[in-house]
């Protein structure tokens, strides 16, 4: 990817870029016991691809990364607690269904920006519903592994019938883990770094 390219990918008014400052802790809401373990094994492919570690337990939130799965945002504000981990949000579920909003990401970062926990809310209906679980788990576990802007490249791509990380978001993801690089920065110059590690890999 060109550093153009990256740059649009992590623009948030600005350049913005971060990833996970620590090991990766899943727990998924609202699937059966099939779907939890696709939704899993695609976080494990993702981390895995990163270079970066999953754990049992995180000493701060017990899980830090939770996906919620269900049919109505209406649901979402009668989770027990969930308030407590995220203020407003009955007002934030109002005015997703208000827009009709299929998902909604949630990202917490820890004092030197790097990514120490992420939410996401996906509601089952519509084209949402009608995707395969492999490869809306894939695309949930791209999404999560790193801070991407609105303009960010489709993830995924088809290789023989199977559902996969389009090669350049892949190689993206490892550059990005690189532990020479910051876990979190907003100069730009910092693509510039990311396309040489991606070209060198080639």
């Amino acid at each position: 990817m060109t550093p153009e390219a990256i740059t649009a990918a992590f623009r948030q008014e600005g350049y913005r870029f971060a990833r996970w400052g620590r090991p990766i802790v899943p727990v998924v809401f609202g699937v059966e016991d099939a779907t939890l373990a696709t939704v899993k094994g695609a976080i494990e492919a993702v981390v895995t691809l990163a270079r970066h570690k999953m754990a049992e337990t995180d000493p701060e939130l017990g899980a830090n990364l939770m996906l919620f799965f269900f049919r109505d945002w209406a649901e979402l504000p009668q989770v027990p607690n969930l308030d407590r981990l995220i203020p407003g949000l009955a007002a934030l579920c109002t005015r997703l269904a208000a827009e009709e909003a299929h998902h909604y990401r949630l990202f917490r970062f820890d004092e030197n920006g790097a990514i120490r926990a992420c939410f996401a809310f996906l509601r089952m209906g519509g084209a949402l519903s009608e995707l395969p679980a492999e490869d809306l788990a894939l695309a949930e576990a791209a999404q999560m592994i790193l801070l991407w802007g609105p303009e960010a490249p489709p993830f995924l791509a088809r290789a023989q019938g199977v559902t996969v990380l389009r090669p350049e978001i892949a190689g993206l993801i490892r550059a990005a883990y690189d532990p020479v690089l910051p876990a979190a920065t907003q100069d730009s110059a910092h693509a510039f770094r990311l396309s040489a590690r991606i070209s060198a890999a080639v």
